[in-house]
């Protein structure tokens, strides 16, 4: 594997820069450095005075979705992107409002519910407290009973699935399920998700103490066992949407996975994670970079970040040197 350090380095972007200068090369820095970049302060000028953002352009679906929800899906986009490349977390002031905006969609079960209408949204669920975590809401009681709601959820063979999807197609399909008043309860007898299962993963993975979960190392090697193989249900099924590469982490890839699987505890000792890094190695660039499955973006540096996730995961399966060494080992 060749050493990306470099390449990312001499990028010159500062939130690529402070993170591998934080979570590759373990230095002390301070995010707030980030806080006042120009694209930081664009996204924050957009939020509402509820804490949320709006959807994007005027016209909404509203066969599928009301305004509210749309206002949701808005309001996980900005904060994947503050998070994951800017680095905010509750000291800043957009933050403790966007907090409050999601949680206020919590249910009396610990579900975030809205993306799919009244149904149970493990993925979304998931991923918005996944990012209240990394903000510095890991104590939080409604967090909490988010996580448990969603280790109460998992199917029988230990890992998670969307529920609507267990019990097959419904009349009038996914528009038709998202009117339903009430949650379409899962048949935990089928098969799990892989794409849900990674999604799921990473909010525990996110987690100091529900990360060591015998629940969570469980799910991990289910996940880990489905890696290159197609999934059980119709979202993304295709096995190409292991190799689709992106950051921030939205959907499951080979990178959110390992990168995952690193922070509960597996190391390159599985079969499984070993021929997902073989992979890695194999499809990396000359130049030290890896090409995201996604190259139709405004950003020029997609590459770049997807390749910073790359070197993150190695290093989380303790792959990578001492820091101060800046090398990465080939022995996979």
């Amino acid at each position: 594997m060749i050493d990306p350090i470099g390449e990312l380095l001499g990028a010159g972007d500062p939130a690529l820069t402070w993170a591998v200068r934080h979570d590759i090369l373990d230095e002390r820095v301070d995010a707030r450095s980030l806080w006042t970049l120009p694209e930081v302060e664009r996204i924050c000028r957009r939020q509402r005075r509820d804490g949320g953002w709006a959807y994007p352009g005027a016209r909404v679906r509203a066969e599928l979705r009301a305004a509210e929800d749309y206002a949701q899906l808005a309001t996980y986009k900005q904060l994947l992107v503050l998070v994951s490349k800017y680095r905010l977390d509750r000291r800043h002031p957009a933050i403790g409002p966007a907090a409050e905006f999601l949680l206020g969609r919590q249910t009396g079960d610990g579900d975030i519910r809205g993306m799919y209408g009244n149904q149970y949204s493990p993925n979304y669920t998931a991923d918005i407290l996944g990012l209240l975590i990394e903000a510095g809401y890991g104590d939080d009681p409604r967090v909490r009973r988010g996580l448990d709601w969603l280790l109460e959820i998992r199917q029988r063979d230990g890992a998670w699935a969307l529920p609507l999807r267990t019990v097959g197609p419904k009349p009038g399909g996914f528009a038709a399920v998202m009117k339903l008043r009430e949650p379409i309860e899962p048949d935990r007898a089928r098969p799990s998700s892989h794409l849900i299962t990674g999604v799921v993963l990473r909010a525990l993975a996110a987690h100091p103490a529900y990360r060591r979960r015998r629940e969570t190392q469980d799910a991990a090697l289910v996940l880990v066992s489905r890696f290159f193989r197609p999934d059980r249900y119709a979202d993304r099924r295709s096995a190409a949407y292991w190799t689709k590469l992106t950051f921030p982490f939205r959907w499951t890839d080979i990178v959110s996975s390992l990168d995952a699987v690193g922070r509960i505890g597996l190391t390159a000792e599985d079969k499984h994670v070993r021929e997902a890094l073989t992979w890695l190695r194999d499809h990396q660039r000359k130049d030290g970079l890896w090409s995201s499955g996604y190259p139709v973006t405004k950003d020029p540096l997609v590459d770049h970040w997807v390749t910073f996730a790359a070197a993150r995961a190695w290093k989380r399966l303790r792959l990578l040197e001492p820091a101060h060494q800046r090398h990465v080992l080939a022995a996979v």
